[in-house]
């Protein structure tokens, strides 16, 4: 399987990843756009690039993780597949972190050719799975951090847990141009098996509970 990408593909994707971390950086921490507002000593250059990268790091990843696992598996089923930023969206995401709401929809994975029922629905089920993976891989570096007390690393851990089961549970949603309206169209009991512990735990962390 070889997997390429073009100019203008890496372009968006880096576009988008900059945007995204850039939109959840500033819905995480208010002050960012205290101190973009110029507010009296606000401007905290050193927490406003630790916040960032942590982003970048955490949401970022498991969106670049998510498009990718979605152009791979069109590849393996033949496809030829792309990312296309959408930059109405990614303008949205950042006015949406600005105003103190997510919406993260920057993009997609578009793929041409003959295709099954089945292998679109294994096209769609795998961004949202390697989501839910990514979440796990988190929560291991979040323990991690707490064993060792190590107060950075507990950040990434926490941070990348609740940000990559937020972007499991939205993206199986059924609904539009979701991943969970494709995987429902192939298979009921594939997509009851995802949507559930992704929705369910992404409502754990939105209502805190």
């Amino acid at each position: 399987m070889n997997v390429q990408f073009s100019d203008r593909e890496l372009r968006d994707l880096a576009i988008a990843w900059l945007a995204l971390g850039f939109a959840f950086a500033v819905f995480i921490d208010r002050s960012l756009v205290r101190a973009l507002s110029g507010a009296p000593g606000a401007l905290d250059l050193a927490g406003i690039g630790e916040t960032f990268l942590l982003s970048l790091l955490t949401a970022g990843v498991g969106f670049l993780l998510h498009e990718l696992a979605h152009k791979v598996v069109a590849i393996r089923f033949g496809q030829v597949a792309e990312f296309r930023a959408d930059y109405n969206m990614l303008f949205l995401a950042v006015v949406g972190g600005l105003a103190g709401f997510l919406f993260a929809a920057p993009g997609a994975v578009y793929h041409r050719g003959r295709i099954t029922a089945r292998e679109n629905g294994l096209i769609s089920v795998a961004g949202p799975v390697t989501n839910l993976a990514l979440a796990a891989v988190f929560f291991g570096v979040l323990l991690a951090g707490a064993a060792s007390d190590a107060d950075l690393l507990g950040r990434v851990g926490n941070l990348g847990l609740w940000l990559n089961l937020l972007l499991a549970g939205f993206n199986m949603i059924p609904f539009g141009p979701l991943d969970g309206r494709k995987v429902l169209a192939w298979s009921k009991v594939v997509y009851a098996a995802v949507a559930i512990p992704s929705i369910g735990l992404a409502l754990l962390v939105i209502f805190g509970l």
